[in-house]
């Protein structure tokens, strides 16, 4: 059996760690757009929308404005948790943990 007192250590470093990642993830983002440009999303890698830019243009159709806008949004958040699933299996590598579990 291995040393407890080293696996609570190396469970200690995955969380400090994760918490870093985590900060980190506030603070990056991804965009993703729709339209051919007519909506842009932003999202930081906690799922947090922080920005939608509207192409004036694209106003004149309310039903397609708002179509446009939630594949846009939907798009940058699924980005975002890609990129946070990334960032946290990076972590989590070399810890023998199954894929997912984190």
């Amino acid at each position: 059996m291995k040393d407890p007192m080293k696996m609570l250590r190396q469970v200690q470093q995955m969380q400090d760690r994760m918490a870093k990642v985590q900060e980190e993830l506030a603070t990056e983002t991804v965009s993703a757009s729709a339209g051919g440009g007519a909506v842009t999303a932003v999202a930081t890698g906690a799922q947090k929308l922080v920005s939608i830019t509207i192409d004036p243009a694209a106003a004149s159709d309310n039903e397609m404005l708002q179509d446009l806008v939630l594949t846009a949004v939907n798009e940058a958040i699924e980005k975002s948790k890609a990129m946070a699933a990334a960032k946290m299996q990076a972590v989590t590598a070399g810890m023998g943990l199954p894929p997912g579990l984190l």
